[in-house]
């Protein structure tokens, strides 16, 4: 069967609880786990919480990331979803796992979209971005 994505659902315990209390670190790993996989960048999202804790989206073509920690457990909460063939998951979450300096991590891979079309490959194809998408990406992040 095909799949039109795969979704890892990333729990990261042991975690250097520093790194996960910095708003900065926390999304700047997390964009270089995207650029690292390949993944085309349309658009961040990150907001610090009273007293800690971190929420952040990075939303690609190829769908997205997304993180939520609790820097006084040690732990961080990471999906990762991506469609199409282009970009490759785990490359995403072996930067994010050894960046937040995690000891204990574990990883549930889900394929999502299952279709049964034998012998086709799937119509879902991961195109360049546009010129807006692209303008405001690099506004973003300049």
């Amino acid at each position: 069967m095909n799949a039109l994505g795969t979704h890892l659902l990333i729990e990261l315990k042991e975690c250097n609880p520093e790194i996960l209390k910095s708003l900065e670190k926390v999304r700047s790993i997390m964009v270089s786990a995207a650029k690292e996989a390949k993944a085309t960048i349309i658009d961040i999202s990150f907001r610090e919480f009273n007293p800690f804790g971190i929420s952040g989206l990075i939303v690609i073509a190829e769908s997205h990331l997304t993180i939520h920690t609790w820097p006084e457990y040690g732990y961080a909460a990471v999906d990762i979803f991506t469609c199409g063939d282009v970009i490759k998951p785990e490359i995403a979450a072996s930067y994010i796992i050894k960046h937040l300096e995690c000891n204990n991590p574990s990883i549930v891979e889900i394929k999502r979209g299952l279709l049964s079309h034998k012998n086709k490959k799937l119509p879902h194809k991961v195109s360049a971005a546009s010129t807006s998408d692209t303008e405001f990406y690099q506004a973003m992040t300049s």
